[in-house]
């Protein structure tokens, strides 16, 4: 008797157990009853909130659908401009579930599965708005009208799962491989052909400085030898005007001393020789000590 209360017991635990469950924050849930959905009046399904809930023991599944913000981040894609210029675009897309049986019903409740879905429906709205546009409205200025547009065509287009698109962004833009490449090489020769046009102007420029001041150089160093040329002959004059002066006070002391600084300059060096004539004025006073 004892063993049979034990029994029920353990068998009314399992019970209870079994007839409840738990929805935690950030979710929600849908129960299976004999593998369908349970649904209201309405034929609406039964979408369960956070919670202790109550279900049919052993013949009843629970499947548990996250409500929180998701982020579909998937690999790079490659889009066609309207100049039929492919384009490598990474974007992501931020969404949530808003119709949880709808999202089960078509999506099966599988993320993975969802976002495929998705992604396929925002690259449509992206392929449509990147192929109406050429990279240089892509590029320049549109990029923000290309992303909200993307948003609508999305957010339509995802209703039928359950899901809202809360917003598309497109994070980079590149070329492929082989395009970046001789684009490259392009901008390469363009920025080459304008350095080179610079330089050319640039030597031009320099080379009329150049020639400016070489002018003005000729210029200044003739205007300064014709004055130092007028200075030195007004100089000159002066000099001899002094000498002229001092000559006419007196003569024979004027001759004296020239005669002194010549024997000086004539005689400094011991190693001179002269060939004069004693008789040569040259000697007039050193042989007439009584000269006045």
């Amino acid at each position: 008797m004892r063993n049979f209360s034990v029994v029920l017991l353990l068998a009314a635990i399992v019970l209870c157990f079994s007839s409840v469950f738990v929805v935690t924050e950030g979710q929600r849930a849908i129960v299976l009853l004999f593998s369908k959905v349970q649904k209201d009046s309405n034929e609406n399904a039964v979408v369960y909130e956070p919670g202790l809930h109550l279900k049919v023991p052993f013949f009843s599944q629970v499947r548990h659908l996250d409500a929180r913000i998701q982020t579909l981040d998937g690999t790079p894609d490659r889009f066609v401009t309207s100049e039929k210029k492919d384009l490598i675009v990474d974007s992501f897309v931020k969404w949530k579930v808003n119709d949880f049986s709808a999202y089960y019903l078509r999506a099966r409740g599988d993320k993975q599965y969802a976002e495929t879905l998705l992604k396929q429906k925002v690259n449509n709205g992206l392929r449509t708005n990147f192929g109406s546009r050429t990279i240089k409205e892509i590029v320049s200025g549109e990029r923000g009208e290309l992303m909200e547009e993307a948003l609508v065509q999305a957010s339509e287009s995802a209703k039928e799962l359950g899901i809202e698109v809360l917003d598309v962004r497109v994070k980079q833009i590149n070329l492929p491989g082989e395009v970046s490449s001789s684009i490259f090489q392009r901008m390469r020769a363009e920025r080459t052909a304008v350095a080179k046009e610079h330089r050319s102007e640039g030597q031009e420029k320099a080379e009329i400085i150049r020639a400016e001041v070489d002018r003005r150089v000729t210029v200044m160093l003739a205007d300064a030898e014709r004055n130092a040329r007028a200075v030195r002959g007004e100089g000159d004059a002066l000099a001899a005007k002094i000498y002229a002066d001092a000559y006419n006070k007196d003569v024979e002391f004027f001759s004296f001393v020239r005669s002194l600084e010549a024997y000086k300059s004539t005689f400094k060096d011991k190693n001179d020789v002269m060939v004069l004539s004693p008789k040569s004025e040259f000697f007039n006073y050193m042989k007439n000590s009584k000269a006045n």
